[in-house]
């Protein structure tokens, strides 16, 4: 499990309801970029890509709520925990589907998610962009032992390929 051990919970518990045993190996972190308020008055929509985007949302937002757009169904979860219900789910959780589920003319939107995130979002729907988080890579000092690796998002897949492992290799030396 790649994601960072706050997050890894839910996912985690259904994968060993399935019958693995989990290990944990964060690859990622989360850093918050300042604290801010970020003032939602005047947009029509609201986006937010991802549980971090949603959690550093609901603590730092100031005005009046627009209509919420979530990139899928955890970040929609994310966003009731925090009391904003979604008006807009994808349902393919890529940027792509969210794009394909908007209005034709949305008005003016504002995407508030990480730092250095794909653009293309912003760009097919003039949105404009605050920055809430930044997803710093880590490396752990030697990556556990394990048959699958659980990838959900673009940046612990980047940081694992890092790591620059061979499947084969591991394997050969564990005796399988």
């Amino acid at each position: 499990m790649t994601r960072p051990r706050e997050q890894a919970g839910p996912l985690a518990t259904r994968i060993e309801a399935l019958g693995h045993e989990v290990v944990a190996c964060p690859l990622i972190e989360i850093e918050p970029i300042d604290d801010g308020p970020v003032d939602t008055s005047g947009y029509d929509w609201l986006v937010v890509t991802s549980p971090n985007g949603a959690a550093h949302l609901a603590r730092r937002r100031t005005g009046t709520l627009p209509r919420v757009a979530a990139i899928g169904p955890g970040t929609a979860e994310a966003l009731r925990e925090a009391g904003i219900e979604p008006s807009l789910v994808a349902g393919d959780s890529r940027q792509e589907g969210l794009v394909s589920e908007f209005p034709a003319e949305p008005g003016r939107v504002l995407l508030a998610g990480a730092e250095g995130s794909r653009r293309h979002l912003i760009d097919a729907l003039h949105a404009d962009f605050r920055p809430l988080y930044r997803t710093r890579l880590v490396r752990p000092t030697e990556p556990p032992d394990g048959d699958l690796v659980v990838l959900a998002s673009g940046s612990a897949a980047r940081s694992f390929a890092a790591l620059g492992l061979d499947a084969r290799s591991r394997r050969a030396r564990r005796g399988g």
